[in-house]
């Protein structure tokens, strides 16, 4: 656009002076003109550029003004959290099965053994302790001092063997436990014939009949009868204690099975044996009665009676448990040093 003859304007000032409003108006073209002309040159260099302009105020008032190139506003960077590694389970170890004891039917000379026994009717894991009756008196140890009915105290069988110093140990004969229905009022109680390390006989006046088989120890020697009644009140021998049943007799299997369901179960089935003077405690695991006589003759024990299973299985065995603790019991066979 072509500007106005600035030089002819300002030659005719006395004319425009001598008509004001003419003067003005000429004035306000011109400025409109300087406008038009800014915008049409500055504009598309401030696109360019990426300028602004921007109205700043000062004592004449608003005027545009040329800015800086603004920058672009640097992006903050948000941390990002850390993916959560996804964790790789551990495998766990194959459980490799344990391998039964070696067969080995015969008991160990001394000491602790955990052997399979085979039978006729299957092969059996034993855990058995032997000692020789020349260096080990046999006792009987009870939790109360004398005949006791019902509420009866008991004791564990670490308890029994730590008291009398004993290397091994099992659980005695049946009792009473509190937790069966049927023992109320007779609680803890048992009524087999047994006499105590005190020489004291428990049970005497309700056994002088009595069928039930017992074992008796002394010195060097160990006597099984298949009935108590055979059996006097000696007081000189170390431990007398009836239980049941007989499971081999002079080299004989007597028990043979019957109507008892306990007895037709698999479990854990207690025994204590003789042969000559060498004394024997185990037990027999998943066995039946039955099973457990063919066991203990065919590890050519002479002599074997049963004793208490279930909930009260213990054996014990150079200060720890081999079986158990179980449930604490009113009296315990132990094996002390002579």
């Amino acid at each position: 656009m072509e500007l106005p003859n600035m030089k002819n304007l300002f030659n005719n000032y006395n004319f425009l002076k001598s008509n004001k409003v003419i003067f003005l108006v000429i004035i306000a073209v011109c400025f409109a003109f300087i406008g038009v002309y800014n915008k049409n040159i500055f504009l598309p260099i401030f696109l360019k550029n990426k300028t602004s302009f921007q109205k700043v105020k000062t004592s004449a008032g608003l005027v545009s003004v040329l800015a800086s190139p603004t920058s672009s506003p640097i992006p903050t960077n948000v941390p990002t959290n850390s993916p959560t590694p996804t964790s790789t389970p551990t495998p766990l170890p194959t459980l490799i099965p344990t391998k039964p004891p070696s067969t080995n039917n015969v008991p160990p000379a001394a000491g602790y053994s955990r052997q399979t026994v085979q039978t006729d009717t299957g092969a059996f894991i034993v855990d058995i302790i032997s000692a020789d009756l020349n260096s080990t008196r046999v006792i009987v140890d009870t939790a109360s001092d004398s005949d006791c009915l019902n509420n009866c105290p008991t004791l564990s069988l670490s308890t029994y063997a730590g008291r009398n110093s004993a290397f091994a140990g099992i659980n005695g004969s049946f009792f009473c436990p509190t937790e069966y229905p049927d023992c109320a009022g007779k609680t803890n109680s048992f009524d087999t014939l047994l006499m105590n390390k005190n020489k004291v006989y428990f049970n005497s006046a309700n056994n002088v009949y009595s069928t039930v088989p017992a074992a008796i120890f002394k010195d060097n020697w160990a006597r099984f009868v298949e009935k108590s009644l055979e059996w006097g009140r000696d007081t000189s021998v170390d431990s007398v204690i009836a239980m049941q049943p007989l499971l081999v007799f002079n080299n004989q299997i007597v028990y043979n099975g019957g109507d008892n369901g306990k007895f037709n179960s698999k479990g854990l089935r207690s025994f204590i044996g003789a042969t000559g003077n060498t004394v024997y405690i185990g037990i027999i695991s998943n066995a039946t009665m039955n099973d457990s006589a063919r066991v203990l003759h065919a590890l050519s024990i002479t002599n074997a009676l049963n004793l208490d299973e279930g909930g009260s299985t213990a054996l014990w065995y150079g200060g720890n448990y081999i079986f158990g603790p179980g449930r604490n019991i009113p009296n315990a066979v132990l094996f002390v040093r002579k």
